[in-house]
């Protein structure tokens, strides 16, 4: 038998003593590297295995207006959320989910077996009503969830609806200022945390964690619900009335830029939008719209010429004998034989087509243009809402002697509404032309703090005050002695432009008997609060010039409205200049303290009514002073005593 010496006992003992302090070495070095720099990356990828999480939405934001009336709101409508493995009976689960919901059991029982950590059921079981959300309460069942959830509510229906736009299914922004702001209006969503094992059963240890929810913030605009509801009914009025292809109008604050209101014909209701055609929702006419302006954009070649001293309103003179010829071309004025010789206070007046033909050709080509892009032409506004349009205008190149001509009463160039109503809106604020916007604060929900203010933006200077304010007589009076008389407001002074436009067809052509009818007012002239433009595509059954359709709608949008916002009445504008078959208006005169048989006198041009008893008139409606058309009733209150 071979004896092992002791040297060589030894030598393996120390052999194998230091092979095991290296593994012990290297284990503990692994140890200490998975403990202090793999820590973090463990903890969370454990976490993943054993937490599950329950999603809870945030609360969108509100939409008001700029008074603080509510748009758009939110209601409760929860959202159920499955947790197979918490569900002890999945057949029984099934049968009374499917029952809730309105859909099959096999259905329900795929769900409720699905290998997932959480289950919603879409769309059956996403903001459910508020029926259903007590059945599942009563029902209490395992592994069955009410999520909070909300769902979009807009309580006036068709009311704004382009502006406002609507929401999908999980509450995103799909159109509208719904889209253009959705970021700031859906807020973060929160999260219920919870831990369970490998097969998913729930652990009491580590406690739940709860996430709340962080709501979108309140979003304040610039609408002014009484000039928006003064829009939408007369927009509805003047469809019952001349059945047209469309209408459109906006209302803006000329001085900041601030939407005041605006809607479009045909138009849907936001909660109910699936159930429209989607070239109803998806048009959004004041911006997405374009077509020739027609002598709206008269104003624009007007402003350029003052702008530039190239004629004088009231010395120099035009003689419009019905056309002019331009580059071997007629063209005409809209009156057969024209309005003979004229001051070019009356050419605006008139809306001369020759005259301001005139006016184009003493600016040229490089200046008239260049102050149509000026005053933004050609290009977006920069409006706060999706789709705008940029129009269409003559390349440089383009441009002949004809082209140059037809601009200038509007016709061969291609706007949208709204740039037309920035446009005018700078042409008689000042000068100033800015950028168009609806949002005006962002609101935080809790606190109810402004955390943001969007300031009016200046997007350029185009014409000096003394032209603006030229153009505001001149513009007046066109309301007062010209083409714009339907829009006069008896107490305001009201400025603004006709227009009429044909519409061109598919094959390039203008189209007979299909024109688009316009009217651009502003109130008071020498002070405006608000600017209106309104537009009728092809109204029915009526003589087809915006004179007659559109100006005297404007008219009382601008009346009304101005009354809403609390502006008061005056007596210091142009007075109308009244035509045949058209009667001056007489003013009421003082009745109170008179004797009744005084007043026989008076009941040549007016209908008097009376109520009580007496001799002596204590009482009348309407006031003293007010302006009122001939044989319109007054009613007087009598009594025995003064």
């Amino acid at each position: 038998m071979k004896r092992v010496s002791t040297v060589t006992v030894r030598k393996r003992i120390v052999a194998v003593f230091l092979i095991g302090l290296l593994v012990f070495v290297a284990i503990n070095i692994r140890l200490g590297y998975v403990q202090f720099f793999l820590a973090d990356e463990l903890i969370d990828k454990a976490n993943d295995l054993w937490s599950r999480d329950v999603t809870f939405e945030a609360e969108r934001g509100k939409i008001l207006d700029v008074n603080g009336e509510v748009l758009t709101k939110n209601v409760s409508a929860p959202t159920v959320i499955l947790a197979p493995s918490q569900i002890v009976n999945p057949k029984d689960t099934a049968e009374k989910l499917a029952k809730v919901l309105g859909i099959t059991t096999e259905e329900a029982y795929q769900k409720v077996t699905e290998k997932s950590s959480s289950v919603s059921i879409r769309p059956e079981g996403i903001k459910i009503s508020e029926k259903q959300e007590k059945a599942l309460q009563t029902l209490n069942l395992d592994g069955v969830y009410l999520a909070k959830d909300s769902k979009r509510y807009y309580p006036h229906g068709a009311y704004l609806s382009h502006v406002l736009g609507f929401t999908g299914i999980d509450n995103q922004g799909l159109m509208g200022l719904e889209l253009y702001y959705d970021d700031k209006l859906s807020g973060t969503p929160g999260s219920l945390s919870y831990y369970s094992t490998g097969k998913g059963a729930r652990l009491d240890e580590p406690a739940d964690v709860y996430k709340p929810p962080v709501d979108g913030l309140t979003l304040k605009t610039t609408i002014n619900s009484k000039v928006q509801t003064i829009i939408e009914r007369e927009l509805d009025l003047a469809v019952a009335k001349y059945s047209p292809d469309g209408a459109s109008a906006i209302a803006v604050n000329p001085k900041t830029g601030g939407i005041l209101g605006m809607a479009s014909r045909p138009n849907f209701k936001p909660g109910k939008y699936k159930q429209f055609d989607p070239t109803i929702y998806s048009r959004n006419l004041p911006i997405w719209s374009t077509y020739e302006p027609g002598s709206t954009f008269k104003i624009i070649t007007l402003a350029a010429a003052l702008e530039e001293n190239a004629v004088d309103l009231h010395e120099d003179t035009f003689h419009d004998d019905g056309d002019i010829s331009v580059g071997g071309t007629e063209l005409h004025c809209w009156k057969s034989g024209g309005h003979g010789h004229q001051t070019y206070l009356e050419v605006v007046q008139n809306s001369c087509n020759p005259g301001f033909v005139n006016l184009g050709m003493k600016l040229g080509q490089e200046k008239l243009f260049s102050y149509i892009r000026d005053f933004g032409f050609g290009e977006e506004t920069g409006i706060d809402l999706q789709g705008e349009s940029s129009g269409i205008l003559f390349k440089p190149e383009q441009v002949g002697p004809v082209e140059l001509a037809t601009t200038s009463f509007g016709q061969g160039v291609s706007v949208t509404p709204i740039q037309q109503v920035m446009a005018v809106a700078a042409a008689v604020n000042g000068g100033n032309l800015m950028e168009p916007h609806i949002a005006k604060e962002w609101i935080d929900p809790v606190t109810k703090e402004v955390v943001e203010k969007i300031e009016p933006k200046l997007v350029d200077s185009v014409i000096s005050k003394s032209t603006s304010e030229e153009i505001r007589h001149a513009l007046e009076s066109v309301v007062a002695k010209g083409t714009g008389r339907p829009a006069f407001v008896e107490g305001y002074r009201v400025g603004g432009k006709t227009g009429t436009a044909q519409k061109v067809g598919p094959d390039g052509r203008y189209m007979q008997n299909n024109y688009v009818l316009s009217f651009i007012g502003f109130a008071p002239a020498d002070d405006p609060e608000i600017v209106v433009y309104l537009a009728i595509d092809n109204p029915k059954n009526t003589v087809q010039f915006g004179g007659v359709v559109a100006a005297p709608i404007v008219g009382t949008i601008i009346g009304d409205s101005l009354s809403g916002m609390g502006v008061q009445k005056r007596t210091d504008g142009l007075a109308k200049e009244t035509q045949w078959p058209e009667q001056p208006k007489i003013t009421v005169p003082e009745l109170i303290g008179l004797n009744k048989g005084e007043i026989a006198e008076y009941q040549t041009n007016l209908s008097i009514q009376t109520s009580g008893s007496g001799k002596y008139i204590i009482d009348q409606e309407p006031a003293a002073g007010t302006k009122v058309e001939q044989g319109s009733d007054i009613r007087i209150y009598l009594s025995d005593n003064k």
